[in-house]
């Protein structure tokens, strides 16, 4: 999100903030994947609660009518002030409820003391589905029914994973809008992140890290950057020798392939 929507997203962020304390954030982190999910089918009503033109009141007031008793009020709460903000785009309005319910499940999963879990657990499921191509046409096909990729995926992660997990895996198998599998994982597992205010790394490297060399290279990381790093790290012998890291667009590649394709390069040109 940019301008507009950047500073709605954060009066919004701040109504939440002030509701999801006393909240079941399980409960409230599904009920904003619903209503974001109902702004997406619905368009008219989307385009209707997110025109600028139409007065805050009169919004919040047909959300009321039609969510009350449905939801929770922190949700209810949360929903009405993102249909009394402007947007630059319509679709930013869903995009924020289902951020929010990012951030909700996120926040469960830390006071359970397993959001280091949910991290690993979104990055290796997004390597088993990279890895499967079955299962992630399964998972991908837009004419499969929605309550079999359910069904599926309580099975292949269920009770080996946070539930957290399973909740944010479900919403973009379910609900991927627009996102490739893969990419979705990518955006769910940097909002997990910020939730302690870390960067993510993707580590390659040709054998596994023990751990000592994950926390000199986490430390090294931590001092570069001035934030903790989560590491994510993928073991694949293309690499050769020596590892790279990917933290947004930067790449620090250290590999034997990496130095390779680089005098490459340089011969081509």
């Amino acid at each position: 999100m940019r301008g507009l929507s950047r500073t709605s997203l954060a009066e919004v962020e701040e109504r939440f903030n002030a509701v999801a304390g006393s909240a079941d954030l399980g409960t409230l982190a599904d009920e904003l994947f619903s209503v974001a999910d109902l702004f997406d089918r619905e368009h008219g009503l989307r385009r209707s609660m997110s025109d600028a033109a139409r007065p805050a009141e009169q919004k919040a007031q047909i959300l009321r009518v039609l969510l009350e008793g449905k939801v929770s009020a922190a949700a209810l709460e949360t929903v009405v002030a993102a249909v009394s903000v402007k947007w630059a785009r319509s679709g930013d309005l869903a995009d924020a409820l289902e951020r929010l319910g990012v951030v909700a499940a996120s926040a469960e999963a830390e006071a359970q003391g397993r959001l280091d879990d949910v991290e690993d657990e979104l990055f290796r499921f997004g390597r088993i589905v990279a890895s499967n191509l079955t299962l992630h046409r399964t998972l991908t096909d837009p004419a499969a029914p929605a309550q079999g990729k359910r069904e599926l995926l309580d099975a292949l992660l269920g009770a080996k994973v946070a539930p957290t997990t399973l909740r944010l895996v479900t919403q973009l198998v379910v609900h991927p809008r627009g996102r490739s599998l893969d990419g979705g994982l990518a955006e769910f597992g940097g909002l997990v992140a910020s939730q302690r205010q870390r960067l993510v790394a993707v580590v390659r490297s040709a054998v596994a890290l023990s751990e000592e060399q994950k926390q000199r290279l986490a430390a090294w990381l931590r001092t570069s950057y001035g934030h903790d790093v989560h590491l994510n790290v993928e073991v694949d012998p293309r690499v050769l020798g020596g590892f790279s890291v990917r933290i947004g667009d930067d790449l620090i590649d250290t590999t034997i392939a990496g130095r390779i394709e680089e005098v490459r390069r340089r011969l081509a040109g």
